[in-house]
């Protein structure tokens, strides 16, 4: 009797504590980060104005404003000036500081929301970053609107470090990869290919667009900057077109 006594009573004096750790916990991944809480956390930590950051990114001040409030995001060509003039490598525009390093870390999640995704625009490609809160993924998940309506539009195939699985969600897709015969995936099919390997996804279908999930995952830290990096410049959307004639996959 007395020893259970003294374990509840020990059980009981830990609670308090663990009920603290939960608390911060969840009030930890209840925040969303947006591109413009992001900025503006990078602002705050280097004890810079608006306009000190401005002069210092060549951005004018008035859109940093609007970025930092959610109002306007960045095209891939201001993210890469902004890194460029910070000194900084793209991953680090895409997660937030790490206030408790010393801390262990016990569980890791997030919760994935469209409307909480950093957006990136590409040429051929809009990106939506999910799961923005977590640092140093292993993982990298995207939803990816594709624009190209062929190969010969998307230009150069892409490489990138890594490995990658992609599932349609409104298809059809056309997948090309450098050692294999082009293949056209339906909606709700799916591919998982080397990222090394040069590849290209264009949307093939009487729809303007076609909409993917991807899972990228490399032992390289330079993920997402690699990711980020696999155009060098920024373009508008594509004005819609009348389809294109489809033309039938080419035989292994």
């Amino acid at each position: 009797m007395e020893n259970d006594v003294k374990g509840r009573v020990i059980v009981e004096s830990a609670m308090p504590a663990f009920r603290q750790r939960r608390r911060n916990l969840t009030q930890a991944k209840s925040r969303r980060p947006t591109l413009g809480s992001l900025l503006r956390g990078l602002r705050l930590r280097n004890h810079w104005t608006l306009k000190e950051m401005s002069e210092r990114t060549g951005i004018p001040l008035s859109t940093l404003a609007k970025v930092e409030h959610d109002r306007l995001t960045l095209t891939y060509d201001k993210l890469l000036q902004l890194s460029q003039r910070l000194n900084l490598r793209m991953s680090d525009l895409f997660s937030e500081a790490d206030e408790s390093a010393d801390a262990p870390i016990t569980a890791r999640r997030s919760i994935g929301r469209l409307s909480d995704a950093v957006r990136v625009n590409t040429p051929n490609y809009e990106y939506f970053y999910m799961c923005p809160d977590l640092r140093r993924k292993r993982m990298v998940p995207t939803v990816t609107r594709i624009r190209a309506r062929s190969v010969e539009e998307f230009g150069e195939l892409v490489h990138h470090p890594g490995e990658e699985y992609i599932y349609i969600l409104q298809g059809p897709v056309e997948i090309h990869t450098e050692f294999y015969e082009p293949v056209v995936l339906q909606t709700g099919e799916s591919i998982y290919i080397d990222s090394t390997m040069g590849h290209a996804y264009v949307a093939s279908g009487p729809n303007h667009e076609a909409l993917v999930l991807g899972i990228c995952s490399s032992a390289a830290d330079d993920l997402m900057e690699s990711l980020m990096t696999l155009h060098g410049e920024d373009a508008p959307p594509a004005k819609p077109r009348a389809p294109a004639a489809r033309r039938p996959a080419a035989k292994r």
